[in-house]
């Protein structure tokens, strides 16, 4: 007797924290809106759903009329909510404090805007680390969903894998599905009528054994491919592909929609299980540095022309996540930024622990902003400000409730070199003691923005395939192994593009950080030793002979004072290099003020001589930045970019404005000074 496949059918919505209002409005009138009518009018179609806690409440927000159709999809028992931590984090990256708190604030949050709270849980990108699980069973979370990627590398077969598993960790128990990769590419990229004839053929043809596992198709992907991605919205609702699956699996009498709760309540563990630490194939690709990357796919490319890649890719192991905090400094510094505030904030006496700073250090923890691959965010410089806003609104509450010493050493970053905090009310500067003497991180507290917040350019294995100098750059269509080619669409994936025109020089790897302050004497960098700080100022000095240079970092007020002292007069001609994150980018928001006149944007090439001011105004700053030498210079501005792969394509992203001021040294001090003033 034959047994219907169960179909388990979730999706997964997610906005990073400081995304731009127009891409909310575009995701919700592309996908989320459209997405919900249609399901809507399948009552019978059951199916579970994650909304990212804060995009759930933005929704809430700007679009209630969508959400009260999903409340009451939940309330008919259409619909099964899925839990994570509220802000999207990588549970296995933050504490575990934060990981319960996190998972709390959300669950609750779906308990009380839609009524239900969840079973199951959504794991941020599919990252897993079996440190999770205690977090996760102590709030209540009873299985999860991975790849079966996950499992494969355990040694299970594709042909084990049509139900959930059960791990432990501590004491703690928690199941886990494992999300079919293959339905991963095939939804909805082929075909409504292929994809709905491959879920049938994976009904148990077997004769129905009392007690014997029910088989299911397990599907949990990104919501957005179903009209956000690339072709998806003609494809998914013009085209009616949506509609025609759900139709065809109705009509199906080999297959069942049902809920992941109501399968597990009804079926039992197919036995116990421990997962290596991975993620989704893709990502372990992504987070290799470039060289290893290209390697790696090499493998992968030699294995697939070889035939045997399907069969043994669980063994053809990629890195894992954790690798985007070693290989990016810009993303390990925001981290154990975060761990350092999370520290305080738990040291608080319960008394001074608001729910605001709690709120503050959660959304800091948004995975969004700390890794790189086809869609995370680390090269999108909103996306890492909205993270430093976060730290720097929770540092100045910590510091009005536990005020810190005016000046901290501390390796911060881990990378077994100091770092000198220096701060007051207003400002705060972190200087690193190496042997560049520079800035990396610039704070203004009224602003919660850090002009530090640059990236540095470096090599990245996908520059293989950018078409330089503006040629014609043709869009590749889907591998054929996953796709259905000629009827179906491309999954992002599989497509090759250039979005600006990239030249050569946009992809060589800087030489040094993008920090404020970087020294030159005739063109090469100068190498500095620390020589002491205290309350007063970070000072620095060099012994090259026959020219020495002392430079000195000091705070008062809004101001922030870079000074040079130097051991004779020379002919030398100094530079120093000032890289300042500047959020309107290229955009018609940021200009210079010079003389009282707009020279130009920030996104331009600007040069003068015997410069002694100049100002940066920035709208979406709301604040300017204004800087004054005590003798004139020659100063150049330009923009920084960097080159990155989104869903769309390759494109190139300003990062900071980099200010070059360039003198010859034929006076014995020089000074420099940034003040910060909020519009």
């Amino acid at each position: 007797m034959q047994r219907p496949v169960s179909l388990l059918f979730g999706v997964h919505a997610h906005q990073p924290i400081g995304n731009f209002p127009e891409v909310l409005e575009d995701a919700h009138l592309r996908c989320y809106k459209p997405f919900l009518e249609v399901l809507s009018r399948y009552p019978e179609f059951n199916f579970a759903i994650h909304f990212s806690g804060w995009l759930l409440d933005y929704l809430f927000d700007h679009y209630p009329q969508d959400m009260a159709l999903l409340k009451k999809m939940v309330k008919r028992g259409q619909v099964e909510l899925f839990g994570a931590g509220d802000t999207e984090p990588v549970l296995a990256v933050i504490p575990n404090r934060d990981r319960i708190g996190q998972i709390e604030t959300f669950s609750r949050k779906l308990e009380t805007k839609l009524g239900q709270r969840p079973n199951g849980a959504w794991l941020t990108e599919r990252v897993w680390e079996s440190t999770v699980v205690p977090a996760l069973a102590d709030c209540g979370i009873r299985y999860v969903i991975v790849d079966d990627y996950h499992f494969l590398c355990t040694g299970k077969s594709i042909a084990e894998l049509s139900g959930f598993y059960t791990t432990e960790e501590d004491a703690r128990k928690l199941d886990i599905f494992p999300i079919s990769e293959t339905l991963r590419y095939k939804l909805p990229f082929s075909p409504a009528p292929d994809a709905v004839a491959y879920i049938e053929s994976l009904a148990d043809n077997n004769a129905a054994i009392e007690g014997s596992p029910h088989r299911a198709a397990i599907y949990f992907d990104d919501i957005e491919k179903f009209g956000i991605w690339p072709e998806t919205y003609q494809w998914v609702y013009e085209n009616g592909w949506l509609e025609q699956f759900i139709q065809g699996v109705l009509a199906s009498p080999k297959i069942s929609t049902r809920h992941y709760r109501d399968y597990h309540s009804a079926e039992k563990t197919k036995g116990i299980v421990y997962l290596p630490t991975t993620s989704y194939i893709e990502m372990n690709e992504w987070t290799l540095p470039a060289q290893s990357a290209q390697v790696y796919a090499d493998l992968t490319k030699q294995s697939k022309a070889a035939g045997w890649y399907e069969q043994q890719k669980a063994f053809l192991r990629g890195g894992i996540w954790k690798n985007f905090l070693s290989r990016y400094p810009e993303s390990n510094w925001m981290h154990k930024r975060m761990l350092g505030l999370s520290a305080r904030l738990a040291e608080l006496p319960e008394k001074q622990h608001t729910p605001e700073m709690q709120q503050k250090l959660y959304a800091a923890q948004a995975n969004d902003a700390y890794w790189h691959g086809l869609f995370g965010g680390l090269y999108l410089p909103h996306l890492r400000r909205a993270i430093y806003n976060n730290l720097i609104e929770l540092e100045a509450m910590l510091d009005a409730c536990a005020p810190r010493t005016d000046f901290v050493t501390q390796d911060i970053d881990l990378d077994g070199i100091d770092e000198v905090c220096l701060h007051n009310d207003t400002l705060q500067i972190i200087v690193k003691q190496d042997c560049n003497a520079s800035i990396v991180e610039f704070d203004a507290y009224s602003l919660a923005h850090n002009f530090g917040d640059t990236l540095q350019r470096q090599t990245e294995h996908y520059f293989h395939k950018v078409q330089l100098d503006g040629q014609s750059q043709p869009e590749l269509p889907g591998s054929g192994d996953k796709n259905t080619l000629g009827n179906g669409i491309s999954s992002a994936h599989d497509r090759v593009i250039n979005k600006h025109i990239i030249n050569a020089l946009d992809l060589e790897p800087d030489d040094n950080p993008r920090n404020l302050f970087v020294d030159r004497l005739d063109g090469t960098l100068v190498k500095y030793q620390h020589t002491e700080s205290d309350a007063s100022a970070i000072r620095f000095q060099t012994d090259n002979a026959p020219l020495r240079i002392h430079k000195q970092f000091a705070l008062t007020g809004n101001q922030l004072r870079v000074s040079y002292r130097f051991s004779n007069q020379t002919s030398t001609r100094f530079s120093t290099e000032i890289n300042l994150a500047m959020p309107s980018c290229d955009g018609m928001g940021g200009r210079y003020t010079y003389q009282n006149k707009n020279p130009g944007g920030f996104g331009q090439l600007l040069e003068l001589t015997d410069l002694t001011e100049i100002t940066l105004d920035d709208d979406t700053l709301g604040g300017r930045v204004t800087l004054k030498t005590s003798s004139p210079v020659q100063f150049h501005a330009r923009p920084h970019f960097t080159v990155s792969q989104s869903e769309n394509g390759f494109e190139k992203i300003m990062q900071a404005v980099t200010l070059l001021l360039e003198w010859p040294i034929q006076f014995k001090e020089f000074t420099i000074t940034l003040t910060i003033d909020k519009k």
